[in-house]
């Protein structure tokens, strides 16, 4: 459970809160390929992953996947729904062993009773809000590089970190390109500017993020 206060969110809620939480959530496990919600279900918890990441992604009607982001440790997630209590509007997919927490609706609800917790959960959604915005702007205004450049750093705040603080996203070069809408060979491109300017070093299946202050510094200037 310390993993948990890895999270900046769950960190800043009063002890009493935690405390509360954690007592009142039950464990999961999914196997690899299995599915944690669809596109489409009611709401059925407000979730922590301990362990393990997940791909959240949606299809078309031609069945065209789009993947919106990939879940690493220590993150909490599942709340819109249980605010405006409509289906989810998207899949959640485990791509390895996955071992989470779920917080029952009714639990969240009575949480969100308490001034902390509902402070809290307005400012997760502010901060995904923003996210959002500059997505949006993103595909409007940016270059492909300074596209390519915020994605990366995007997906760096929900990722894993090493010892020297180096975020490792766990995305294949392929899942990029889709998810920013754009082909592999024009993603291999931008990545190959990143690795010859230091800012990343690539690996089969992940990107390791070697300066974010450089990639943020790039999509100012671009």
């Amino acid at each position: 459970m310390n993993n948990l206060l890895a999270d900046p969110w769950f960190a800043s809620l009063p002890m009493a809160d935690r405390k509360f939480m954690l007592a009142s959530c039950e464990h999961l496990r999914l196997r690899p390929g299995e599915m944690l919600f669809r596109q489409g279900d009611q709401p059925s918890g407000f979730y922590a992953l301990l362990s393990g990441s997940l791909k959240m992604s949606t299809l078309s009607a031609e069945g065209r996947e789009a993947i919106l982001i990939f879940l690493e440790a220590a993150t909490w997630f599942g709340e819109i729904s249980l605010i405006d209590d409509l289906p989810r509007t998207h899949d959640a997919t485990a791509l390895t062993e996955v071992e989470l927490l779920v917080l029952a609706p009714q639990v969240f609800r009575s949480l969100m009773q308490r001034n902390s917790f509902a402070n809290a959960i307005t400012r997760m959604l502010a901060k995904r809000i923003r996210l959002l915005y500059g997505i949006v702007e993103d595909a409007g205004l940016r270059s492909v590089r300074a596209r390519v450049a915020r994605r990366l750093l995007l997906l760096a705040e929900v990722a894993n970190r090493q010892q020297d603080g180096h975020a490792v996203v766990p995305v294949t070069q392929e899942a990029l390109a889709m998810m920013l809408g754009m082909t592999r060979q024009t993603l291999s491109k931008e990545l190959r500017f990143f690795k010859q300017d230091g800012l990343i070093r690539l690996a089969y299946g992940k990107i390791e993020i070697l300066s974010e202050s450089k990639l943020s510094a790039l999509c100012d200037k671009e």
